[in-house]
């Protein structure tokens, strides 16, 4: 049998991985909160606002997103870079609604020297001052980049793998998998954090799930931040017909990500806009111990404002306004 008591390991094989995603479901959301029990707080979820600060025309054609430039069909407004004292300001914003950390996302397939860099630094120096972690994704960058957000005070850098190596084909093709690997690694060298995670539901099979929580957690040490996302299927993209997942679906695979990875913070992230109360909750009891909060995630709905302060409520947290960043 796995031993699945805590402990940090970086040798997990994919067959182990599998194993544990397909326990009984009581079973594997026991192990995993005894787990989580172990290393966080059971009652500390941490708030995160979401702001999208560039959208559209990405020349990336991810399946799924309904920012590339390759899917015409999607009905979605380009707007440039935000200037950086607003983006500042609804940083400012979320932060008084109850956010610990705060997510800056630039449709960009990489970072390019510049103005538009120097402003997204003054945006990480401007979050920082408010005494809130600041986490962005920009696509690749180069080591002299990560080397000046990571003066700037950048808390993380988001960069998922989206799903396994072996599936990655049939959902991106204009950057590759080692792409990926190496903008994380040049992050890690800068010392800056990996918020690194992946999305389910776009057709991909249990053990292509468990093939890429492999990779997350062969890293050392593991992403600080693992966000687990659901497909959220948008008009116009490749993957729009695909059905959404099951919510207990959500719930094996943020058991099974706290399994492998005892440390990390998992966040519960895209796609929880379809989960009633009951089914979040019991995602936070198998594990994840963070959520993006307000009603837009980048481009994509999220959970309404109202929900959320009854969900807060509900696990014990008094009720505070939930302040959409989009909406600020």
């Amino acid at each position: 049998m796995t031993v699945t008591d805590g402990t940090i390991r970086h040798d997990w094989s994919v067959e182990e991985i599998v194993g544990l995603h397909e326990l009984p479901l009581l079973e594997l959301v026991g192990r995993a909160n005894a787990v989580h029990r172990r290393h966080h707080d059971p009652n500390k979820v941490q708030k995160a606002s979401l702001l999208s600060i560039k959208t559209g025309g990405c020349p990336e054609n991810c399946a799924y997103c309904p920012q590339s430039a390759h899917h015409s069909e999607v009905d979605l407004t380009r707007d440039k870079l935000m200037d950086p004292a607003k983006v500042v300001a609804i940083a400012a914003t979320a932060k008084a609604a109850g956010a610990e950390r705060f997510c800056m996302g630039a449709a960009w397939r990489q970072v390019r020297d510049g103005k538009e860099f120097d402003a997204v630094i003054e945006m990480v120096e401007g979050v920082r001052a408010l005494d809130m972690e600041a986490c962005v994704t920009l696509g690749m960058l180069k080591p002299h980049q990560a080397e000046r957000l990571a003066a700037a005070g950048l808390t993380a850098y988001n960069h998922n793998l989206d799903t396994s190596p072996e599936f990655y084909g049939r959902i991106i093709t204009t950057r590759t998998y080692a792409d990926r690997l190496d903008t994380l690694a040049t992050v890690r060298s800068f010392g800056i954090g990996l918020c690194c995670g992946g999305i389910i539901g776009m057709g991909e099979t249990v053990r292509d799930r468990a093939s890429m929580l492999q990779v997350l957690s062969a890293m050392e040490p593991h992403p600080e931040s693992v966000p687990i996302n659901a497909l959220v299927p948008v008009e116009g993209t490749p993957l729009a017909k695909r059905p959404r997942i099951d919510p207990l679906e959500l719930v094996r695979m943020v058991a099974t990500a706290r399994l492998v990875m005892p440390g990390s913070t998992v966040r519960l992230s895209a796609g929880r806009s379809s989960l009633n109360r009951e089914a979040q909750i019991l995602c936070l009891v198998a594990g994840a111990n963070s959520v993006f909060y307000g009603d837009t995630l980048l481009t994509t709905p999220n959970a309404d404002i109202g929900e959320d302060a009854e969900l807060f409520a509900a696990i014990g947290e008094p009720e505070r306004a939930c302040v959409s960043a989009s909406a600020a």
